[in-house]
């Protein structure tokens, strides 16, 4: 029996619409999912691979947002996708560190190991990351990941999901 994959998905501009550039989604009112997101990760859940989040949150790092702002974006993010479509997330991990501060923040890798370790059953070479930036696809990448860059790839996430499970 082939041993399971996960989905990694980054969460801004992947599952939620991204902040302008230099800004952060900072509460709850500023979280909002983009079109077919939550049934994507529907469908992910149905097929039964995991869907964890792997997502770089420099604004605690900047002091826009506390760890507490960021758990209570993170609530309302799990709480709008099983309300619009009964999804689920497994995880979510974040990076609340400045640039080149960490070896956690995507592109590199402590995120996914992170996941490897409260899940060692994970094979990351059956798993695949989606995400909107180069940095999410390179992050992948290096740990032997089918990668999707939306804009490239897929158009969204959806489209991506269906590239994968089909």
């Amino acid at each position: 029996m082939r041993p399971p994959g996960a989905a990694f998905l980054d969460r801004d501009g992947t599952i939620n619409v991204k902040a302008d550039e230099g800004e952060y989604v900072e509460s709850t009112d500023e979280l909002v999912l983009l079109p077919g997101a939550a049934a994507a990760i529907r469908r992910l859940n149905d097929a039964g691979l995991m869907a964890i989040v792997i997502t770089n949150q420099r604004g605690i790092a900047l002091g826009r947002m506390s760890e507490e702002d960021l758990a209570a974006v993170h609530s309302h993010l799990e709480e709008l996708l099983a309300e619009e479509a009964g999804a689920r997330l497994d995880a979510i991990f974040h990076c609340p560190h400045d640039l080149d501060s960490c070896a956690c923040r995507k592109p590199d890798i402590g995120l996914f190991l992170q996941a490897t370790e409260r899940w060692p059953g994970i094979d990351l070479g059956h798993s695949a990351m989606i995400g909107d930036s180069e940095k999410d696809v390179l992050a992948g990448e290096r740990l032997g990941m089918a990668t999707v860059l939306l804009g490239r790839d897929a158009p969204d996430l959806a489209a991506a999901v269906d590239a994968l499970l089909f």
